[in-house]
């Protein structure tokens, strides 16, 4: 996936991406709702290598190159449900300036344009308000509120620390023609 924005550059990710994917996904709060903690410079490394033979990862870097974020896209279901899933993580360095809410757009777009997906869905946890709210300002709606759905992380006696979930999506009858969402963009 290669898409320009008003400010950014979505592209595949390449090996030498690690020392900026580090910036990142080294941060505690960037990683904080996500399924893994904090990573070495080591395992940014690795992360970077495999994810330059992933296309269901994508860099999102501003126009100068700058990588501040990423996009994870991947199929649900069979194909004939034309149905996606969505994600992000983005460097706390670059947060409040709109770059997760114009990447989402420029994704959601690809997916229902190009793609022709029928159906886009997303999660996240409830107490993460900034990831629903840029779902909500994008245009998605919320569909679930999943109690005690996942779980990331063990208690000390090995048992599951259950969390809940929410479940966003939006329909292509939905996106069709949709202006942008108005308010601000600072995802």
């Amino acid at each position: 996936m290669n898409l320009t924005t008003e400010r950014l550059l979505l592209r595949p990710f390449r090996a030498d991406d690690a020392e900026a994917l580090h910036a990142y996904l080294s941060h505690p709060d960037a990683v904080r709702y996500e399924p893994y903690g904090p990573h070495t410079r080591q395992e940014s490394a690795r992360a970077a290598a495999d994810r330059a033979h992933d296309e269901r990862f994508v860099a999102v870097c501003l126009a100068d190159g700058t990588l501040v974020g990423n996009l994870y896209v991947a199929p649900e279901g069979p194909p004939r449900w034309r149905t996606w899933t969505i994600g992000y993580v983005m460097n706390p360095d670059h947060w409040g300036h709109g770059y997760a809410t114009e990447a989402v757009r420029a994704l959601l777009a690809e997916l229902f344009d190009a793609r022709t997906a029928h159906r886009v869905v997303a999660r996240c946890d409830p107490r993460n308000t900034a990831s629903w709210r840029l779902l909500e300002r994008v245009g998605m709606r919320r569909e679930a509120h999943v109690r005690q759905g996942a779980s990331f992380t063990t208690a000390p006696d090995g048992t599951p620390v259950w969390h809940d979930t929410y479940q966003y999506a939006v329909l292509a009858s939905e996106w069709a023609g949709k202006p942008l969402a108005p308010g601000r963009m600072d995802g």
